[in-house]
């Protein structure tokens, strides 16, 4: 058994406050984001997720395995995803032998317009639920948490959520 009941160190009536909001925000914010991009774009946040990475790398194109990284999703997952995204011809698949024996997706033209085109929107929703709620203090302090929580929690991410100007 891990612990007694009597050490473990429970939260106190303040902190549950802040815990219970926090939880609510993970679990209600991605289902707005992505209902936002169903409706106006037909992307889901996932796919929306996919085609941002596929446009941040180099050549728009990463292995699978790095993006699956990236993207947190499930090999199955992302190749679902990636299916999807092929079949309306905004991603490719293509070998990537200087990497060894795997497979790269790659963002097509028309997958970087779509991209363009669903930014908008989505900048505007996360603009409404986030950015325009908040005072810059607020935002900004969010993000320092968001950072220092995501170092701990999934440290190979953190790379990724570092500002741009440290990368």
């Amino acid at each position: 058994m891990a612990g007694r009941e009597d050490d473990i160190a429970w939260l106190n009536a303040a902190q549950l406050d802040d815990w219970i909001a926090t939880v609510g925000l993970t679990m209600a914010l991605a289902p707005a984001l992505d209902a936002q991009l169903k409706r106006d774009s037909g992307l889901n946040l996932f796919e929306y997720h996919i085609l941002v990475a596929l446009a941040d790398a180099p050549g728009g194109a990463l292995p699978m395995t790095d993006l699956a990284a990236y993207t947190k999703g499930s090999p199955s997952r992302l190749s679902h995803a990636v299916s999807r995204l092929e079949s309306s011809g905004w991603v490719e698949r293509r070998a990537c032998a200087e990497v060894g024996r795997r497979t790269a997706a790659v963002l097509t033209d028309a997958g970087r317009r779509t991209l363009e085109e669903a930014a908008p929107g989505h900048v505007r929703e996360v603009r409404r639920l986030v950015v325009y709620v908040l005072t810059p203090e607020q935002f900004a302090a969010l993000g320092a948490a968001a950072r220092a929580i995501v170092a701990v929690a999934d440290p190979e991410l953190r790379r990724l959520v570092e500002p741009r100007s440290r990368r």
